[in-house]
């Protein structure tokens, strides 16, 4: 099992992918650890997704799968967000898994 430590020094319980072993654990400062850990600085764009996300995780109780973040992003910010090559700008690699990542969800299903 790994940890992530914050600046406040809390430990946070990851699992071996890296996701949170409980979701209670998230909050805006978790969010940022698992950014920086990524090599990432969240800005106003990453959090209008990682919102989007945690969104969709209380709307349908799962983590969205690429396909379907795009279609939710479209539908809610617009075609000009609701795309692959946005979202990998923001999250690259895969959008689905690092942005579930870093919004304290469980690992989308279906990704790889």
């Amino acid at each position: 099992m790994s940890s992530l430590l914050l600046k406040d020094q809390r430990r946070i319980d990851l699992d071996e992918d890296g996701y949170l072993r409980c979701l209670e654990d998230w909050d805006e400062d978790v969010a940022a650890g698992l950014a920086s850990a990524a090599s990432l600085q969240l800005s106003a764009a990453h959090w209008e997704i990682i919102i989007l996300l945690r969104e969709f995780y209380a709307a349908h109780g799962l983590s969205p799968a690429m396909r379907a973040l795009v279609k939710f992003t479209s539908r809610k910010l617009g075609p000009d967000k609701g795309r692959s090559v946005y979202l990998m700008t923001l999250f690259p690699g895969n959008p689905a898994l690092l942005g579930a990542k870093i919004a304290g969800l469980p690992r989308p299903e279906n990704c790889f």
